[in-house]
């Protein structure tokens, strides 16, 4: 299960993330004037040799100047987060955000492509295209991450940076049906990511927000991380994959039990005259497994 830590921009914090165990660090690039970060790529390039991978959203809207970059820097992951959806929750037209990916894909092929897919903050009402914008986007994608959607994003035109927690209830449905495997974000931190990553099984959770220090008023600080607070994450996200793995574990216990259970019941069944209560029991059962081997499915996506 990926542990990934946002706003990683310097060599320093990147030595310390790999240093707790962190497995993917995540950097911005800020200008598309001024592209060519040097401190930023020995941020990136510290990630080699070690089992910590990185990803870089690039905040460039020219095609070529991202090539450029990604040229330049050679992430193993570039993270597109543009907003999809207006302020309405209306589908965008992705056409040209999906040639730009396949693009980067047919020039960059070993680097990984990450598209965030927008999800409304927990109890907001109504419908929300998120399934259908993970189906068009699917195919030039390598890995989605779930970020919450308020109408009013922080950062305009991209989505995040809320500290704003996504619905539980869609990023567990978009888990189920993706094609891709789906890291969590969206407002997590070390008190609440143990349970956001048992209740929406995803790959892994992303930090920014909630792993930043505070001002005198409380306030996050962008690009200012709290290395207590990224320890206790990475720590959070060890504890639930720990308890993912005894669930698989007890649940692949069960279903030998249970597939044992069937096929001596249809052995025991008479050449003739089955009686009714007979078949209901190992309908029963087949149900049952059905439902357990259905559970580990879920299970094995996060781990």
């Amino acid at each position: 299960m990926i542990a990934q830590i946002y706003e990683i921009q310097t060599p320093a914090e990147a030595e310390k993330c790999i240093a707790l165990g962190v497995d993917r660090i995540g950097s911005v690039l800020l200008s598309e004037d001024a592209w060519k970060q040097p401190l930023l790529k020995e941020a990136i390039r510290l990630c080699d040799g070690t089992k910590t991978t990185n990803s870089l959203i690039p905040l460039i809207r020219k095609e070529d100047t991202l090539f450029k970059a990604l040229d330049y820097y050679r992430p193993h992951y570039a993270h597109f987060c543009e907003n999809l959806t207006n302020g309405s929750a209306q589908r965008k037209d992705l056409t040209g955000l999906i040639h730009l990916q396949q693009d980067l894909k047919e020039k960059f092929p070993e680097i990984g492509i990450v598209r965030s897919i927008p999800i409304p903050a927990s109890g907001t009402q109504g419908d929300f295209p998120f399934l259908e914008i993970a189906s068009d986007m699917a195919p030039v994608s390598d890995l989605f991450l779930i970020d919450t959607w308020v109408g009013q994003e922080p950062v305009a035109v991209y989505i995040g940076i809320t500290g704003q927690t996504a619905d539980r209830d869609m990023a567990r449905e978009l888990v189920i049906q993706s094609t891709r495997p789906v890291l969590l974000a969206g407002g997590l931190s070390p008190g609440n990511v143990y349970d956001a990553l048992l209740n929406v099984l995803p790959a892994g959770a992303d930090s920014c927000t909630h792993t930043n220090q505070l001002d005198n008023a409380g306030k996050p600080i962008r690009f200012k991380k709290d290395f207590k607070k990224v320890a206790s994450f990475v720590q959070e996200v060890r504890r639930a994959e720990e308890t993912i793995r005894k669930q698989k574990d007890s649940l692949r216990a069960k279903l030998e039990e249970r597939r044992a259970e069937l096929k001596e019941r249809e052995a025991a069944l008479p050449a003739h005259s089955v009686r009714p209560h007979q078949i209901m029991a190992i309908e029963d059962l087949e149900e049952e497994i059905s439902a357990i081997e259905s559970e580990l499915k879920h299970l094995n996506k996060a781990l």
